[in-house]
């Protein structure tokens, strides 16, 4: 059994759900905020659901203020913001520390277990590399979340098969996913 299917983690009402759930799904994993210039892929995230859930598609969004405070709120007022908007019906989970030591234990081993993809060579891929490269020079050399909407792509045997940084065009995400589906 894929260690992924080990961990618990909360819904967005605090009760426990384990991956093992998710069993023979494939899984895009997401830490999101709602005040992110990356925000808008909600509505890309919602297009991929819709479109691959009955194949076996789940996204599981983890609300997650630890980038510039870009998701204040309650988990309530979060899960209303995204489903006002951008009309998400994909779970929405607790929010979470993806990095530190109160990173979620899901985060830490995908963390543990993927590397840094780099940013895209787009605008803001740009922005963020050269905000993170003042900041620690060495940054690409450490596997930590850098932003929100990094994605994980999990097959249906509960092995890690990509990371998506948050400039990741998302038609390439779309690809991937429909590539393991």
């Amino acid at each position: 059994m894929s260690a992924i299917y080990d961990f618990t983690v909360k819904s967005r009402k605090g009760a426990e759900i384990p991956l093992s759930d998710y069993k023979g799904k494939v899984l895009l994993i997401v830490n999101t905020a709602t005040a992110s210039g990356f925000t808008p892929q909600y509505k890309e995230l919602q297009e991929i659901y819709a479109a691959d859930h009955d194949k076996g598609l789940e996204i599981l969004d983890f609300p997650c203020n630890q980038f510039g405070n870009q998701a204040p709120g309650t988990n309530d007022e979060i899960h209303t913001f995204c489903t006002g908007r951008f009309g998400i019906t994909f779970p929405q989970l607790g929010k979470i520390e993806v990095n530190g030591p109160g990173a979620d234990p899901l985060y830490k081993y995908l963390t543990d277990n993927t590397t840094f993809a780099g940013f895209d060579d787009n605008d803001m891929g740009k922005l963020l590399d050269d905000m993170f490269s003042k900041a620690d020079p060495g940054y690409k050399n450490t596997s930590s979340i850098k932003w929100n909407f990094t994605k994980f792509l999990i097959s249906r045997d509960g092995e890690i098969v990509a990371r998506f940084e948050p400039t990741t065009s998302m038609d390439t995400v779309k690809e991937k996913v429909e590539a393991i589906l």
